[in-house]
């Protein structure tokens, strides 16, 4: 790494275990002029350290530094800094376009005269394969040994890509199938809480620097690593790309929000209680583009794994990040993960001798706002039935549902259960036809995943049975889980229950939740019954986890088995029997409830560093699966025309050495008009591909059965399937239909009914420029680069809304679609959008800069002109640049090329 400028005279040495250190000193540095940092919330003096240490005059100046410092006046501030993480984290729904966009700059990088060895990452990227397993087995022995069959067989060419992009490419590992979900992998593995790195000092003298351990991922929840003490947050994957290649992250100083805990959980309640309390808060306080910072001495009464619970959802309340301080429970967490002594006591000596050690006795941090949480008051809870903020306490979630079944879904509650073919029992509305235990939210807890082991144990011992419409499921983060549940003994209960291992991986939660049992969606399709899924998960938007299941309800791992033996959502558990055990006995959830002391002393006996060091040993090597792959050898890739996987993008193609200047836009049609809380899913669907979608039609016509479809998600590197998939959610309502679920339009001025991206082809053919409408909170949830990268294919030049979720916003700078917003509080409803407008914005080709206001005009389809005042999204001078030369990625190759 390259030597700092070191303005604040801030180079020191820390000598630990007999090794020398280089690092820079927050300590020093306020001494030096940096005056009140040690006030500073943890996560800014993170942030700070890098500067500091990356201080070179043009990317980080002095200034920048000391605007830092400066943010403790109004703990709030405008300026743009350069943020460099330490690595990249990717899973391979995103991993897999983003090395094809690599690929792709190699093979342009060639067209242009320049050197392909360039595009190579300079930081390490770990991309963890985790996301491709499906759950069309369950409830068996041999459950799990049939998806991985399944998933090599599915996955083999996309497997084949990555395997070529591990011997094409420096500072890139590869976690293969069968691990964990990549987070947990990064809490157990991968983070190391204080990152070193080789380099050389002012005279050329190799040294080793220590550092905070900070990242970026492709995976919006990267921040579960927060808990660990590690400042990360999810990007899109081309703002992934271009950190790999050694761009800075430029973003604003952020506000921190305090969030300050108090107390301890009362008996009874969960992390995953917890968790959805301080979703629902966050929320509702507004935390968009901000810092959340947990403190108080509720820490104290809290696991690192309770913490990661916490950080992981920072995504669904909406934070950039969800930050814990170092202190003795990291400590203690990265010794029991069987981390290397050297490392932990690396992490411990270097957090105190840069003030980022906390501990009962030390000062509050100040910040932008506080919250406050007594933990003692949280309550048994679930979120749902689409929302993970929508937090539901467990005793009102009959009520809610029914009010959901009602108003949401239009159905009456007193309809008669239907037959299922074939089958000697009825389905209903409100029936949990899933039963979850998934994702990286609750996999990575062992007081949670124990505490299901031991319901299902309980539940067993007193006659209990799951009902047998529900499809159960036991998808851990990584192999350690099943290694404890093993040792505790109660891996036997849970598959008495017929959650069976299914896959290590993020399942159910991404939309892996593999086809209903052939009777139970027969029933539901034909009657249109609204049919309940509950999941251990962070996301249930509509349409996610199945495109059959209507409400979505987040909850425990511990609730996940107890809905799975009451097997609907319309019984209160906290009054009414769960199920009739032995001897026909009512048996309600406190009788298999254990209590969090039975809890504790199974985790401590069962969760031994061991098991992480043995899980761990090879984590590189695969299983035989995985050997068997094919490698392709390479610096640039061989692409197979006749792929349907793996296909060359167009975004270099016919790309100059210098940028084309910008146009504005004129008379541009709106292609769709959706209103709030627009999520990514609904913009580029990762589930299921139905047959007579576009992008289904298109794998038939290629001779893809429907049955080998596979998901969007694993398709994601062929740009030709997921621009067809863009706006493709069954769910998505254009209001240009009435609000009509699904991804159609109306083409104008032909006033034709057509799939949205039929429509975006004609005014392609047309060059008839096309923009979106949306309202508030428009692309939350996943950091998924497809959503920005779907609809420029489409030909969107801007897309109009309220307001933008963080991630969101900035994938649609990186690939060239300008983002603007509303001035003044206006919405679309203001000007009577109906889609059939024209509309014109100007003052894009001249004098672009950040935030700059421009006035559009509407032209009515009656030919009336309205004015309709817009706010161009480019937040920082940086952004500005990457719209100039149409994205990130050109941006960063122009870069590569110059220097």
């Amino acid at each position: 790494m390259k030597t700092s400028l070191d303005s604040f005279k801030s180079r020191r040495t820390l000598s630990v275990g007999g090794k020398s250190y280089v690092y820079f000193s927050l300590t020093q540095a306020e001494k030096n002029g940096l005056k009140g940092i040690s006030r500073l919330p943890y996560s800014m003096k993170v942030l700070l350290e890098n500067l500091l240490r990356h201080e070179d005059g043009v990317t980080v100046t002095a200034s920048d530094i000391k605007a830092v410092a400066a943010w403790l006046k109004e703990k709030k501030s405008t300026r743009e800094i350069a943020f460099r993480p330490a690595r990249v984290l990717m899973q391979d729904l995103t991993g897999v376009p983003a090395v094809v966009d690599l690929a792709a700059m190699r093979d342009a990088m060639k067209a242009l005269g320049g050197d392909p060895a360039k595009i190579n990452p300079l930081a390490e990227v770990d991309l963890v394969i985790d996301h491709s397993v499906m759950v069309d087995n369950f409830g068996a022995k041999t459950a799990f040994k049939q998806n991985v069959a399944i998933e090599y067989d599915r996955n083999r060419e996309r497997y084949a890509f990555l395997r070529w992009g591990q011997q094409a490419f420096a500072n890139f590992r590869v976690v293969p199938p069968g691990t964990g979900i990549c987070h947990q992998v990064n809490l157990e593995y991968l983070a190391q809480t204080v990152w070193t790195r080789k380099g050389k000092d002012k005279r050329g003298n190799a040294v080793t620097y220590a550092f905070p351990d900070t990242l970026v991922g492709t995976d919006s929840h990267t921040t579960m690593i927060n808990g660990l003490s590690v400042l990360g947050w999810g990007v899109g994957g081309i703002e992934a790309e271009a950190a790999m290649l050694g761009q800075p992250i430029s973003m604003l100083i952020p506000e921190v929000v305090g969030f300050r805990l108090t107390g301890k959980l009362p008996e009874g309640c969960t992390a995953t209680d917890l968790v959805l309390t301080v979703t629902q808060m966050l929320r509702k306080q507004g935390v968009v583009g901000k810092f959340v910072e947990f403190y108080g001495p509720g820490l104290d009464e809290m696991t690192l794994e309770d913490r990661a619970t916490i950080a992981n959802m920072a995504p669904e309340y909406g934070a950039t990040c969800g930050f814990f301080p170092i202190d003795a429970e990291t400590v203690a967490y990265l010794k029991n993960s069987a981390r290397k002594p050297a490392t932990v006591a690396l992490v411990e000596k270097y957090a105190k001798a840069q003030g980022l050690w906390r501990d009962a006795k030390s000062a509050d941090p100040e910040f932008t706002v506080t919250l406050e949480l007594d933990l003692g008051l949280v309550v048994p809870s679930l979120a749902g039935p689409a929302r993970p903020q929508d937090r539901v306490p467990l005793v009102t979630a009959p009520t809610v549902f029914r009010e959901a079944l009602s108003t949401r879904y239009k159905k009456n509650a007193d309809e008669a259960r239907v037959a299922v073919e074939g089958e000697d029992y009825t389905l209903g509305h409100g029936d949990v036809v899933i039963a979850a235990i998934t994702s990286c939210t609750n996999t990575s807890n062992p007081s949670v995943m124990m505490g299901a082991g031991l319901v299902a144990k309980k539940a067993v011992e007193l006659g209990l049975k799951v009902k047998p419409w529900v499809k159960t499921s036991l998808a851990p983060g990584s192999q350690v889980v099943t290694e404890y549940l093993q040792r505790a003994g109660v891996d036997k209960y849970l598959d008495k229950l017929g959650f069976n291992l299914v896959g290590y991986g993020c399942t159910t939660c991404i939309g892996n939740s593999g086809p209903l049992p052939e009777p139970v969606a027969k029933a539901i399709t034909a009657n249109d019954l609204a049919v309940a899924s509950v999941l251990s998960g962070n996301r249930n938007f509509e349409g996610r986890v199945h495109q059959q299941v209507r409400a979505n309800f987040l909850a425990s791992p511990m609730l996940v088995v107890a809905y799975a033996l009451a097997g609907s959502m319309n019984i209160n558990l906290l009054e009414e029997p769960i199920g009739l055990g032995k001897g026909k006995k009512p048996v309600y959830l406190k009788d298999i409830w254990p209590s969090a002391k039975e809890i504790a002393d199974a985790v401590k006996k069962a969760v031994k560093a061991s098991a992480f060091r043995s899980r761990y040993a090879d984590v590189f090597e695969g299983d035989a699966n995985w050997r068997k792959v094919k490698v392709i050898n390479g610096q640039t890739y061989t692409w197979d025309s006749e792929s349907t996987y793996v296909k060359h993008p167009p975004y270099f193609e016919g790309m100059e050495k210098a940028p084309a200047p910008l146009s504005d836009i004129k008379g541009a049609r709106v292609l769709a008009v959706f209103g709030d809380s627009i999520t990514t899913d609904h913009i580029s669907p990762a589930g299921s591909i139905k047959p007579q979608a576009p992008a289904g039609l298109y794998l038939q016509e290629r001779g893809i059965t429907p049955k080998d479809f596979n998901s969007y998600g694993s398709r994601r590197g062929n740009h030709e399937v997921m621009e067809r998939g863009t706006f493709a959610n069954i769910r998505i309502r254009n209001e240009m239909l009435g609000g009509k679920e699904g991804g159609n339009t109306i083409h104008q001025p032909s006033g034709e009914e057509m799939s949205i991206f039929d429509a975006a082809e004609k005014y392609k053919a047309e060059n008839i420029p096309a923009v979106v409408i949306g309202g508030k909170e428009y692309g939350t949830g996943s950091s998924r680069d497809w959503a920005a990268k779907g609809p420029k294919l489409q030909g969107v030049k801007a897309v109009i809304v309220e307001s933008f979720e963080r991630i969101h916003r900035s994938n649609l700078v990186g690939m060239g679609v300008a983002p603007f917003a509303f001035e003044a509080g206006k919405t679309r409803k203001d000007y009577g959008f109906t889609g059939e407008e024209v509309i014109d914005i100007p003052g894009i080709a001249d004098d672009l800069k950040p935030l700059k206001r421009v006035t559009a005009t509407i032209t009515y389809k009656d030919g009336r002109t309205a004015d309709l005042p817009l706010v161009l999204m480019l937040l920082t001078a940086d952004e500005v640049a990457y719209f100039k030369n149409g994205g990130i990625l050109p941006y960063v190759l122009r870069q590569l090329m110059a220097g």
